[in-house]
């Protein structure tokens, strides 16, 4: 009897570690980096956005730009902003002024109920100096 519980928990074991196995899919790969990797575990996907940068004169156009690239990243990995559990967000040479038009924008396109954790950095500068933001997200899904 003991001989069959232990082989009934073992085969219980190796299904539910194969059900569990880890798969990644790299999507909208550039040059040295992906756009977005996406890992799925049994029936949940995590969605892993690389910073989005916008275009734009000033700060309020290239926040809309990085949401809209943003927003795009996600839909190509099945996900939309409901879906998103962190953000993180890089302002060039920020000041706290900076704040009230991130959170009026992130507001306008978000909402604001429900929102995912976010993280606001300032730094000196971004890859390439007309850049004064970029956005990164991560986004969780079930996956049927």
């Amino acid at each position: 009897m003991m001989k069959k519980s232990l082989l009934t928990l073992l085969t219980c074991i190796s299904i539910c570690y194969a059900s569990a196995q880890v798969q990644k899919e790299y999507i909208n790969p550039g040059p040295g980096y992906t756009h977005v990797v996406a890992v799925n575990t049994g029936n949940t996907r995590t969605i892993y956005v690389s910073g989005q940068i916008g275009e734009g004169a000033d700060l309020e156009a290239q926040l809309r730009s990085s949401f809209a690239n943003l927003k795009k990243q996600l839909a190509d990995a099945g996900a939309s902003w409901k879906d998103v559990v962190k953000m993180t967000t890089y302002i060039v040479k920020y000041s706290e002024s900076d704040l009230d038009t991130f959170r009026r924008i992130r507001g306008e396109i978000l909402g604001d109920k429900e929102m995912p954790a976010n993280t606001l950095v300032g730094v000196y500068s971004l890859y390439k100096d007309e850049f004064l933001v970029e956005l990164e997200a991560v986004a969780v899904i079930e996956v049927k």
